[in-house]
């Protein structure tokens, strides 16, 4: 074989195992397995959501609303959140970390997030209406939903309230 063929080869084989991962990982590292708890565990994460509802009051179908939920591990373990997803098509849930932005998750969304909040640390559900993609009127209630590695609240519902006019 030439040395031209080899270095060929070479560089092909890199930009193939290079492509392979990007295309797997789409450019992102893999998301942190979730680590489950018994309730027994004298050890581990406490989800604190102290709001979890929250009324948009009086708004137009072409306005935008969001409400920020505040939660906070006050175990000993990273707290873990995971499977953010909403009720509704025109109802989208992010999630907050150390101010750093999760993408938005709405209903049909399928995600391998994994947010991490420390102990004593504190991270924010922001839930946002946009009654512009499905307009209906009057007193609505949407929801956003996301799972997490607290076995005593392994689900938790963020709620929104608005009147649509």
């Amino acid at each position: 074989m030439s040395k031209t063929l080899v270095i060929g080869l070479i560089i092909f084989s890199l930009v193939v195992v290079i492509g392979s991962y990007y295309f797997l990982f789409n450019g992102q590292k893999p998301q942190p397995a979730i680590i489950s708890y018994s309730i027994s565990d004298k050890e581990r994460p406490k989800i604190q959501a102290k709001i979890t509802y929250f009324d948009l009051g009086k708004m137009k179908v072409s306005d935008d609303k969001s409400a920020d939920f505040k939660i906070k591990n006050i175990g000993q373990k990273t707290l873990q959140i995971s499977n953010v997803s909403s009720s509704c098509n025109c109802t989208f849930g992010q999630i907050i970390i150390d101010g750093k932005e999760s993408e938005l998750f709405g209903m049909h969304n399928i995600s391998d997030f994994a947010g991490e909040v420390l102990p004593g640390k504190e991270a924010t559900v922001r839930v946002t209406y946009r009654p512009s993609i499905m307009p209906v009127y009057g007193i609505i209630e949407r929801e956003v939903y996301i799972s997490t590695n607290d076995p005593e609240n392994s689900k938790l519902v963020f709620k929104v309230k608005a009147n649509v006019n």
